[in-house]
């Protein structure tokens, strides 16, 4: 938050290494942190590394919780928006509706996340549209 980018990625790195070695490279911690990862290096513009690290952190949510669970719902938006940035309009479409229909199981219908997964499901459409 303080924008020390290169600094955070260390950070999440090494924690990444802490908890890989005292939980297993599996656990849902570990993919909070490789989202977290993600984040930052999708800030930093590394797409290809932040689509890894979502893709990987969506793996182990799926298998730790199952495909209809609102952290899987976290992972899946964030992917969709990497995916957005990389360009691939039709796959990030598939990921806001994925996020969006998860969601709508668990949160009000004015919930922020759901406002959110909306709002990113809106812009890919129109610029599907070419608008």
């Amino acid at each position: 938050s303080l924008g020390d980018l290169n600094a955070a990625r260390q950070c999440f790195e090494r924690a990444i290494k802490i908890w890989e070695a005292s939980l297993g490279t599996e656990h849902p911690q570990v993919a909070t942190g490789v989202n977290n990862l993600g984040g930052v290096l999708q800030d930093l513009g590394d797409l290809n590394a932040a689509r890894q690290c979502y893709e990987r952190a969506l793996k182990i949510d799926q298998a730790a919780f199952g495909t209809d669970h609102p952290t899987v719902a976290r992972d899946v938006n964030n992917l969709g928006g990497v995916l957005h940035d990389l360009g691939d309009l039709n796959a990030a479409r598939q990921c806001f509706e994925r996020a969006l229909k998860i969601l709508t199981q668990f949160l009000p219908a004015e919930h922020p996340y759901i406002k959110s997964a909306r709002n990113s499901l809106a812009v890919v459409e129109k610029e599907l549209r070419g608008l």
